[in-house]
């Protein structure tokens, strides 16, 4: 990685406190009979309470609220690492939320299939919902950028091929040019737990790891200059 010092952070799944009540209430059948049993003032009652038990669980002993205990995390470290990446789930949890408070930068990967660009659609905009409100709450989200990444592309696929079209015709320039093949390289990587970078010779066919060595060096590097970009090196 040209001399960095590098790290990266797994973030885990965990539920988000905002939709936890409607969609409880509404979804699952303890919650939807707790709040059915109890007439309307006692609902928002209970309401309230949980609202204030979730509350006091996001707040800090020193009053700190949740959002922010990443970027504090990494204010204490920020002299030992150039690049930290925080690879987190498409899921509207805490630590998901807390990553994107502190991120400078944000990728976000696409598999080319409607089915997952739609899922994808409207996992932002639930989202966008969760951001307005720690916005509201305090929060500062400032990023240099943010870009779209096509993964699992398969170029000879043409239902693929539609998909990428369209997504390149709505945002233009925010969707990177190189694209991560699919390829039994990578899957081969991902089962020995491995980068495709550690894979050893002759685990996979020649070819084939050229190929997807070709498109991963392709992504790494636009990303790579992305970052210079926002250091203001190019």
């Amino acid at each position: 990685m040209r001399g960095w010092n590098l790290h990266v952070f797994p973030v885990f799944r965990y539920r988000s406190p905002a939709h936890w009540i409607d969609v409880f209430r509404t979804y699952y059948g303890p919650v939807n009979k707790a709040f059915a049993g109890l007439p309307p003032d006692k609902q928002a009652s209970l309401t309230i309470d949980l609202f204030e038990l979730m509350g006091s669980r996001n707040r800090s002993a020193d009053g700190r609220m949740f959002f922010t205990r990443i970027t504090d995390a990494l204010r204490g470290v920020d002299d030992r690492y150039d690049v930290v990446v925080i690879d987190c789930p498409p899921q509207l949890g805490y630590l998901t939320l807390t990553a994107l408070t502190a991120a400078t930068s944000v990728l976000i990967t696409i598999h080319p299939q409607m089915l997952d660009v739609m899922s994808m659609s409207q996992f932002l905009l639930m989202m966008s919902d969760m951001i307005r409100v720690i916005h509201d709450a305090g929060a500062v989200l400032k990023q240099d950028f943010l870009h779209y990444l096509i993964t699992r592309h398969d170029p000879n696929d043409q239902p693929q091929a539609q998909v990428v079209a369209l997504l390149r015709h709505l945002f233009a320039e925010d969707v990177l040019m190189p694209t991560a093949v699919e390829s039994t390289a990578v899957e081969s990587a991902g089962l020995a737990k491995r980068t495709l970078y550690e894979l050893e010779p002759g685990n996979i066919g020649r070819d084939t790891f050229r190929r997807a060595r070709e498109s991963m060096d392709a992504v790494n590097e636009r990303i790579l200059e992305l970052i210079e970009e926002s250091w203001g090196r190019r």
